[in-house]
């Protein structure tokens, strides 16, 4: 038994039918949390780093990171029987897209520093963290995963069942 298996059997009825149902969301969704803790880490270690007087290259450099780990679990894991197009192109519209939701996922953060001055010496060091955070790591995050959810299904993975199912760990 796969562990999305092992996972599925474990939700009570009726909860488990409509898992079963957006099991390709659920694994995008997990795919997501990976690549937010990949995100958060890689935004983290630069804006308290190297790029602490620019926390908006620190944000664009992590969501980079994390993209080139999403398109290959992406393709890989949540929606691997999708396809429709070559390789290459698939590629091309992913990153594209991904770099569209780079703006999505950085509005916030340029809208809690630059538009409403959450930052020193406006405000606390801790009113600025936290801004930070709520703004680049959570907001920008759900905006930004609803975008792509929606363009790689429409863009990128357009066709259903198209790629031969491969005997795997889920």
């Amino acid at each position: 038994m796969s562990m999305v298996e092992s996972a599925l059997a474990r939700i009570p009825e009726p909860y488990r039918s409509t898992a079963i149902k957006h099991r390709e969301l659920l694994k995008f969704g997990m795919v997501g949390g990976a690549t937010w803790v990949i995100d958060t880490m890689v935004f983290l270690v630069l804006k308290s780093t190297v790029l602490e007087a620019k926390p908006l290259t620190a944000k664009v450099i992590a969501v980079l990171v994390a993209t080139i780990v999403s398109y290959i679990l992406n393709r890989e894991w949540s929606f691997r029987t999708r396809g429709g197009r070559e390789r290459h192109h698939e590629a091309l519209l992913f990153f594209i897209i991904s770099g569209l939701g780079v703006a999505a996922y950085t509005a916030p953060l340029a809208a809690s520093r630059y538009l409403f001055h959450l930052q020193i010496p406006e405000v606390s060091l801790v009113t600025q963290e936290v801004a930070d955070f709520v703004s680049g790591q959570i907001l920008g995050t759900l905006v930004g995963m609803a975008f792509r959810w929606w363009a790689f299904r429409r863009f990128v993975f357009p066709d259903e069942n198209v790629r031969r199912q491969q005997i795997s760990v889920d």
